[in-house]
């Protein structure tokens, strides 16, 4: 197998913008066609949180690389700050809310090249 390159433009196709902030993707089984890993960065900004969602089928690890969240994992809450990790078991409801005065820019990895979204109920 050849490895796969896409440039910094080729990643504005795969951006999707939202009322809480972004999520750009950069590799997944689509794009590159790594079946073993979804890798992306969102952008959530200040004062907003993306929906309560899980991933039925792969683990996640987010890497805050600036600003600051309040994650929500399960019924645990957790503060994070630029330079922290966490890692989400498959199938465990979650979400993040920004509390601080910049957008909070993280790196998004999941053990599956087809990361499956479900919204919590309710």
């Amino acid at each position: 197998m050849s490895a796969s390159f896409r440039s910094n433009a080729d990643s504005t196709g795969s951006s999707s913008r939202h009322d809480w902030g972004s999520l750009t993707w950069m590799a997944n089984e689509e794009l590159t066609q790594t079946a073993g890993i979804t890798l992306g960065r969102t952008v959530i900004r200040p004062g907003k949180c993306n929906p309560r969602h899980c991933h039925p089928n792969c683990e996640e690890v987010l890497y805050l690389m600036k600003g600051q969240l309040r994650h929500s994992v399960g019924d645990r809450l957790i503060d994070m700050r630029a330079g922290d990790t966490i890692s989400i078991p498959a199938g465990v409801y979650h979400n993040a809310v920004n509390t601080g005065t910049e957008d909070a820019d993280m790196i998004v990895a999941f053990s599956s090249g087809k990361r499956d979204f479900q919204l919590e109920a309710g």
